[in-house]
Order: structure tokens, then sequence, then C-alpha cells
């Protein structure tokens, strides 16, 4: 099975594989997305996942220890069943302490540390190819290998990313802005009167109360600075699938219209793409 690793600035998603025929045949089939235009067939081999924090900080063996003791969980013994990494990493340091650990404690076993110079069987359109992040092409792999081009992704994490792929599976570029998450804390350290509450829709959009006015600016203000976005990208593109991934996708994607399906592992099914790609030119 491939263990793939999708590491953010604020979460890290872990995700396990079935490649070999037997465990695809055991899989169910289930819905991989959910909301809007959520995809209903076999779950593309996905059979675990798991989201944690982002610590920098953590070590090489620390990592082993986490990914056994997760496993481990499910009943599952990683040094009988992963024969693959595929990492990720938005965060230099940890893709480091990743690289070691995999050189440490899965040797042999053969991984993908997607960066420059990783095969992704995607054309990068970008001035400097090397700039764009590993997670935006990952996305973009997934994106397009689920939907086609020309289409749109929209990463709702940490920073909020716009990524265009070309009908001709080009990856174009796109727009990068302060997540929700980053917004917010920004607007309570530096308005005093304003405190944290739940982020859940109100009863309207115009707020009858300060916790209401910051709900409505949230949700409905950052749904509409997607499809905002999405519109001025139409512009260019011409008419687009618009796919949402991230952590904070399912909050705010009822509040966007124009995005046609909600795919919370997107990251991970181009991860494990890429993977396969760079299995097969390694043969």
């Amino acid at each position: 099975m491939l263990l793939a690793m999708d590491v953010g600035n604020t979460e890290t998603v872990i995700g396990l594989y079935a490649l070999r025929a037997a465990e695809r045949e055991a899989l169910p089939t289930t819905d991989v997305g959910f909301g809007i235009g959520a995809v209903h067939h076999q779950v593309r081999d996905l059979t675990h996942h798991w989201r944690f924090s982002t610590v920098p900080s953590r070590t090489p063996d620390e990592y082993a220890v986490l990914l056994t003791q997760i496993l481990d969980l499910e009943g599952l013994d990683i040094a009988a069943i992963v024969d693959g990494l595929a990492i990720c990493s938005s965060v230099p340091s940890v893709t480091g302490e990743l690289r070691q650990m995999a050189s440490r404690w899965f040797t042999g076993l053969p991984c993908v540390v997607v960066g420059p110079g990783t095969k992704s069987g995607m054309p990068v359109l970008y001035e400097n190819p090397k700039e764009v992040g590993a997670d935006r092409v990952a996305n973009a792999v997934g994106a397009f290998d689920l939907f086609g081009g020309p289409c749109v992704v929209v990463d709702l994490g940490t920073a909020t990313t716009f990524d265009a792929i070309s009908a001709a599976g080009e990856y174009l570029g796109g727009a990068i802005m302060p997540g929700v998450a980053i917004s917010l804390e920004a607007l309570f350290q530096h308005a005093a009167a304003l405190r944290r509450v739940e982020l859940v829709p109100p009863r309207a959009v115009v707020g009858r109360s300060t916790a209401e006015s910051i709900q409505s600016g949230v949700l409905f203000g950052f749904g509409a600075q997607v499809d905002g976005m999405c519109q001025r990208f139409a512009g260019e593109l011409g008419p687009a699938t618009v796919v949402a991934t991230g952590g904070l996708s399912e909050l705010i994607a009822p509040h966007a219209h124009c995005i046609d399906h909600v795919e919370p592992w997107l990251t991970l099914h181009g991860l494990r793409i890429v993977y396969e790609r760079n299995m097969k030119s390694a043969a």
C-alpha cells in the first residue's frame, strides 16, 4: 500500500492507498467527495485517512512513531503493508525531516517527494516552475485526472490559492491570498473589541450582533471572494470546472456559487498519481 503525506502550514493530511489488485477488489463503493457535486464511485483506492496539526519541531524518529501508531490504531502493521511513500510539503524544514525518516525507517521502499525535478506528468507554464508549491502541483494533477480541463482548483487552507489548468492539461498559474484563519487571527489581534466566534451561518447576511456580523463577513465574504476570483479566471480561461479542496473547503464551499465539486482528498489523489508516474518511469 502507498502511504501519502500532504504537509501544510497548519495541518498534515495522511492517506493510505491500495496499490495491489487484491487490495483494490476489497474496497467498497463509496462517496469520495461531499456536498456540491460529490462524486459517487470507487474511492480511488483510498482506504484510510487522518488529519494532524503540523509540528515543524518533530524529528524524523517522532514522525516514524506517529505513522506507526496511527496505523496500529487501525490494526495495521506499517512494516508489513506499506510498499511506498509519497510526500509533498509546504514546510521546507519538515520536508527535510521526512526525507530522513524515509531513509532511516523505510529503507528500501520507493519514496517520491514532490518538488523541483519530480516528474508530475503535467507541463508547468509558470515563469519559474520551481516556485510552484508541491501541493499546488499535486492539486492540479489530481483535478485534471478527475475532471479534465480547463479547471480551477480552490484550496482553502492556511492560504487560499487558486490554480488554473488548461484543457490540454497544463498548469497555467494562479493566485494566492491570505486564508480564513490568517485573516481572522489578524482581525482579532488588531481589533481589541472583537472576539472569536463559532463559524456557523448567521440568520442573515446583515448581522444583528457582533458575532453574526463576523460570521457573515467570513462565510459570505470568503464565498464571494471565491466567486469573484473564479469569475475573473473564467474571463481568461473560458468556462471551467471549479474544484474546492483544503481543510476549510467544507466551511466555505456552501456559500460560493461557482464551486462544482468539493474533493477533500484532492492533494492526496494527485500525490498518488505522481507517485505511480515516477514508478513507471523508473521501471
